[in-house]
């Protein structure tokens, strides 16, 4: 298996799991002092985005293994896609459980990185002539 395929499935599996596990100790048991803090809003939009982007990183294994000449690009698409994620949901759920107010200045540098990669994956798409 391709080192783009392998890790972007990896990758993906790691951070669909997480998604799981937080939503769900979310849901369950943080929803009291979440909801308290008036984070939960917070904390289920970085469950959700962790969520879409490690299918993204699913879907981005299967353009690497399914047109190998875009696998540099699909490399580069699952970068993005995995340290937007960890930026974005990450700072959003830190957020949400310490109520520190500047990670909510470093959430957007997780979300361009996640827009980036859409638009690097797409470009992948673009140039496949077959």
């Amino acid at each position: 298996m391709p080192a783009t395929v392998r890790f972007c499935i990896i990758a993906g599996c790691l951070l669909g799991g997480i998604a799981v596990a937080a939503g769900a100790f979310g849901a369950h048991g943080l929803k009291a002092t979440l909801t308290a803090a008036g984070q939960a809003e917070n904390w289920e939009t970085a469950c959700r985005y962790c969520m879409y982007h490690a299918l993204a990183l699913l879907a981005t294994g299967l353009v690497a293994a399914t047109f190998p000449q875009a696998a540099g690009l699909a490399n580069t698409a699952g970068i993005c896609f995995l340290v937007g994620t960890l930026i974005f949901s990450g700072c959003l759920a830190a957020l949400a459980l310490s109520g520190v107010k500047i990670l909510g200045a470093i959430v957007p540098i997780g979300g361009v990185l996640l827009i980036a990669g859409w638009i690097v994956l797409a470009t992948a798409a673009i140039r496949q002539t077959s």
